[in-house]
């Protein structure tokens, strides 16, 4: 058997692999982004404080991802940082959605003037909930209704691309947060 790094802990993730690697390159890699944001040294003294925990206090070579990541989330708190664990609403993730089809029906003999219209108002609604995301099934079919083909064409697929185009919009005017994602189904 080969020996571990003394740098290293072997991780099991949620899907039930068991991965040997740097704390250090953990540590980063939960961070993400916000690792430009704190002093290299900082994430060098967190990381190995928590492997130092793991394998010399508690005894263990291997660990879950998320219980590295509690422990390091207490470390860096420890070294005066405001930290904002994504696991805290990880229950809480808000998808506000919406059928299409139903919105095209409610047009009836509109078409896309009052489709549009019928859409925006609908787009208000969803971010009135404030959800994480805003999720509109049913394009296709929606589509299909509008233009009342049978099979996709050229102009079906312009107007996918231009009610997709219009709802980014509505989702950027309308948006009371930075971190709304869009899906169109």
């Amino acid at each position: 058997m080969i020996e571990l790094n003394p740098e290293y802990l072997v991780f099991k993730t949620a899907a039930g692999e068991a991965i040997p690697c740097s704390a250090e390159l953990v540590t980063i890699e939960l961070m993400g982004a916000a690792v430009s944001l704190v002093d290299p040294e900082i994430i060098r003294n967190a990381s190995a404080a928590v492997l130092h925990y793991f394998k010399t206090e508690l005894g263990c070579h291997s660990v879950s991802v998320g219980e590295f990541s509690l422990a390091l989330e207490r470390v860096l708190r420890g070294f005066g940082l405001k930290i904002k664990s994504s696991t805290e609403d990880a229950d809480q993730v808000r998808v506000a959605e919406s059928d299409l089809r139903k919105l095209a029906a409610a047009a009836d003999k509109g078409f896309e003037l009052l489709f549009f219209s019928t859409l925006r108002e609908e787009m208000r609604r969803k971010m009135d909930e404030a959800p994480h995301v805003v999720r509109f099934n049913g394009l296709r079919g929606c589509v299909k209704q509008l233009v009342g083909a049978q099979r996709w064409s050229q102009r079906c697929q312009v107007l996918s691309d231009q009610i997709v185009e219009y709802l980014r919009t509505c989702l950027s005017v309308e948006s009371k947060k930075e971190t709304c994602a869009l899906v169109v189904q």
